[in-house]
């Protein structure tokens, strides 16, 4: 697939503004060792440049203001050898490493770094290519291709085929991934990372591995076991997975006072989940600020529209799902719509149009919140404007699947997902504390209704609150490290998160790869 032109500028940048950066960096090793590896496509100066480079891809506008700590280096590789040499020259000049690939990263991870630790960023956005494997079902993707570039590729290559991901189509495919991926598919055909067959990853040490050569133990835990704790992946082989040539979208919004509202949403808790696996039906509960909740339930359906509310009809008549609510779409037109678009051809921009202030937390539920629950939970709802919940059901493939199969743990049991979010618009100190400090209310609140022992939570939602270990300059941590990290590890990862430990030290002992919710290895 061919690079974008709407985002030439950030690999064209004219090169005399690169050579003028460099000339005025007080980082002279770095930019040196860069040079000589024949690596060009970076900048290490506050410029113009600098800034809209660091800025295009931050979607939480919580970090990206003038107190939030700035990378000395941002470089963007144009190949696997660009890469390699990136990781040996920022490790030769002691600067920790943040890789981005698409910048969604809810709590900042993939581009800050805390306790003054000098650092630079790796971005992957110029590894964007997707290939897709003519006449079979596998397709190669870099990791800074978004999900709307894969889906593009994958459609152009052929319309009854797709890629089980999320709706978010500027979502780097590279964090995506690392987290498990959750999506409108997932309960046909898994998560995202359950659908990955190969991959090529670059080390700490700059050594370009494929499945074999990485070995089992590591290729587990890339898929699911979260961002920026063992090198960067190159890039994902695919399974591709079949779709009818026409799918079905449902939408139904009802709003009123909490009660009524919450006797849909109490309904949906047994229906949504235990529907057949071709049936995804997810609700999202919005607040008004004046005591009353709307809720937007959305139905995609891998069935013709009269198969797909007959169905819903019977099983959910409460919901009154009308024909006319439902239209019969190809895939590709499926996930133009849900990522929010007018044309399929916007599938391949990088760009946000609506970044924003916001923090988020997650939850399971493994058995439905009675009705006296519900109702106060949108009550308490109802009176914040600014936040709504989105629950995704699981069940299906999501049932099928071991815990233990890959990192991502939330399998059978599981009825559905919780995402709380609160949005502000502009960031003052009183506005984001009182924001925030209402979200962990409601989020205390909830703890009576969602797992526990641990209360578990999804590594694509990144959730600071759960934990955090403090890594100095050269990786170096606390000696209780793995201990620490279990808080928030075991939390995202249930069972898994020892086996991740084991992984880490067989790909990255010295620690190279890290951020403030990364998996630490033994002893470190």
């Amino acid at each position: 697939m061919a690079r974008n032109l709407h985002f030439l500028f950030l690999i064209l940048l004219n090169t005399s503004l690169f050579i003028t950066i460099h000339s005025h960096d007080n980082n002279s090793a770095l930019t040196a060792c860069l040079h000589s590896s024949g690596v060009k496509n970076f900048t290490v100066s506050s410029t113009l440049a600098y800034s809209r480079l660091l800025n295009f891809s931050i979607r939480n506008l919580r970090f990206a203001g003038a107190g939030v700590p700035k990378p000395t280096a941002l470089i963007l590789p144009c190949s696997v050898e660009d890469l390699r040499n990136s990781i040996l020259c920022l490790r030769a000049a002691s600067l920790a490493i943040r890789v981005r690939s698409g910048g969604h990263s809810y709590e900042g991870l993939s581009y800050t770094a805390n306790n003054g630790v000098p650092f630079a960023i790796v971005d992957l956005m110029t590894l964007n290519r997707v290939r897709v494997d003519s006449g079979s079902l596998f397709a190669w993707a870099e990791s800074g291709a978004s999900l709307g570039e894969i889906y593009y590729a994958v459609a152009a290559s052929n319309r009854t085929l797709a890629f089980p991901a999320g709706s978010c189509a500027t979502v780097g495919s590279g964090g995506h991934i690392a987290g498990g991926g959750f999506g409108l598919l997932s309960r046909k055909y898994g998560v995202a990372a359950d659908n990955v067959v190969d991959a090529i990853l670059v080390d700490s040490a700059g050594r370009v591995l494929n499945r074999d050569s990485m070995g089992e133990d590591v290729f587990w835990a890339i898929r699911g076991g979260g961002g920026g704790s063992w090198g960067v992946v190159y890039s994902w082989q695919l399974r591709l997975v079949p779709v009818p040539e026409r799918v079905t979208v449902c939408t139904r919004t009802r709003s009123g006072s909490t009660r009524s509202v919450a006797e849909l949403v109490h309904r949906w808790q047994y229906v949504a989940p235990n529907l057949p696996e071709e049936f995804y039906l997810s609700v999202s509960v919005a607040g008004s600020g004046d005591g009353n909740v709307s809720a937007s339930f959305t139905g995609f359906f891998l069935a013709s529209r009269k198969a797909a509310v007959s169905s819903l009809s019977r099983r959910f008549p409460e919901l009154v799902l009308a024909e006319s609510s439902c239209r019969e779409v190809s895939w590709i037109e499926s996930v133009v719509q849900f990522a929010g678009l007018d044309s399929v051809s916007e599938l391949t921009s990088h760009e946000s149009s609506s970044p924003e202030f916001f923090k988020a937390k997650s939850d399971y539920v493994r058995i439905p919140i009675d009705m006296a629950g519900m109702i106060t939970t949108l009550d308490y709802l109802s009176r914040k404007q600014e936040a709504y919940l989105i629950l995704d059901p699981y069940g299906g493939a999501m049932a099928r699947v071991k815990s233990d199969q890959i990192p991502f743990p939330h399998r059978a049991g599981n009825l559905y997902g919780i995402q709380y979010i609160v949005y502000w618009t502009v960031e003052e100190d009183t506005a984001r504390d009182k924001h925030v400090a209402w979200l962990r209310e409601f989020y205390e609140y909830m703890s009576r209704h969602v797992t526990k022992n641990p209360r578990a939570a999804f590594v694509n939602y990144l959730d600071l609150d759960l934990g955090t270990v403090e890594w100095g300059r050269g990786g170096e941590g606390p000696t209780d490290a793995v201990s620490k990290a279990r808080v928030y590890g075991e939390r995202y990862f249930l069972g898994n998160y020892g086996r991740l430990v084991k992984a880490k030290n067989a790909i990255d002992k010295e620690n190279v790869f890290n951020n403030p919710q990364s998996i630490p290895p033994l002893n470190k």
